[in-house]
């Protein structure tokens, strides 16, 4: 008898956000906006600032802890940490390092990875394949995001938008035809243009796109990214079930990133599918960008909407421009 295939898939989550709430009425004393503007266009309330002095990567430590006790192992289990950000606080040594020292991972290799807002489905899906070969056992994915220090609080347009987070999942094996079940990762460069941060480098397209002094925030095209996100949004979840053979009707809950109430409810639509069943925190959280998707996914399950056997979806799309999607059983 040939043995059946394993199944690796989220023993434990945890996530961590900032004590320091930011909201609509905060921000109306600070730039031209407000609430009513804000809610309208966006679905958001408020957002978790980190206080000036605190580094992002103490948030997914955070988180990190968090999962590692959900998941009941003890972080010398871990055999690799991969931490997905857009925002961290040093190019070098990179933030999986950081967090594996904090954490005490002393068996684990540890990396980052960037996919901006797409980054948790990227790292699930990599370190899905570190355990497909057996190169690993365990891995620590780690989305850890510092939004509100790269903002221009002058932009009314971007500043509205973003807030700090962070989200874990352990990875292991699980039972089988649990766990993650099918995945789908892209990419268009030509669109690279449409969200950036700079950091070493600036071109002087980048340069003018930013009318105020400090130019090293992030900048936006909001109605760009706004098609775009629609679109494939909905296009990103129907392949990971068309790859696995699952219809649509069968998905219990849809936890994709959290960016703007409306994006979600063009995507709903093109997939005809009812709103409530994707999972939103947009309006306590904003935008954390890769956070966004393991702090809602650990909400969601917190919250008992997930149950044992039931299939989901995460998905992300952001800046590169990137998108991915993740269709996993439940197995907790």
């Amino acid at each position: 008898m040939t043995e059946s295939k394993k199944s690796f898939g989220i023993l434990g989550l945890g996530s961590a956000v900032p004590d320091k709430v930011l909201n609509n009425f905060d921000l109306e004393k600070m730039v031209d906006t407000s609430d009513e503007w804000i809610t309208k266009r966006t679905g958001i309330s408020e957002r978790r600032l980190l206080e000036k002095d605190c580094p992002a990567y103490t948030l997914g430590v955070q988180a990190a802890r968090k999962a590692l006790d959900d998941a009941k192992i003890s972080a010398a289990d871990i055999d690799m940490i991969l931490v997905t950000t857009s925002t961290p606080d040093y190019l070098s040594p990179s933030t999986a390092c950081l967090i594996q020292k904090e954490i005490g991972a002393s068996n684990a290799f540890a990396f980052d990875l960037n996919a901006a807002c797409s980054g948790f489905v990227f790292g699930l899906t990599t370190a899905h394949q570190y355990l497909l070969t057996g190169y690993v056992k365990k891995a620590l994915v780690v989305s850890c995001e510092g939004l509100t220090k790269v903002v221009d609080w002058e932009d009314r347009n971007t500043c509205v938008l973003f807030g700090d987070g962070a989200g874990a999942a352990v990875l292991g094996e699980v039972e089988n035809s649990y766990g993650i079940i099918s995945t789908y990762l892209g990419c268009n460069g030509e669109g690279s243009g449409l969200i950036t941060i700079p950091c070493c480098y600036m071109s002087e397209e980048d340069k003018n796109k930013r009318i105020h002094e400090n130019k090293r925030t992030l900048w936006m095209d909001g109605g760009e990214v706004f098609k775009f996100a629609v679109k494939i949004l909905a296009q990103s979840c129907e392949k990971v079930c068309n790859d696995a053979g699952i219809d649509l009707d069968s998905i219990k809950c849809i936890v994709p990133h959290q960016a703007n109430m409306r994006i979600l409810e063009g995507a709903a639509k093109r997939l005809g599918i009812e709103e409530t069943i994707m999972y939103t925190n947009l309006k306590r959280y904003g935008n954390i960008s890769s956070a966004s998707v393991p702090v809602a996914l650990d909400e969601a399950v917190k919250d008992g909407i997930l149950k044992f056997g039931d299939y989901f979806i995460l998905v992300g799309f952001g800046g590169g421009l990137t998108w991915a999607s993740a269709l996993l059983r439940w197995c907790k």
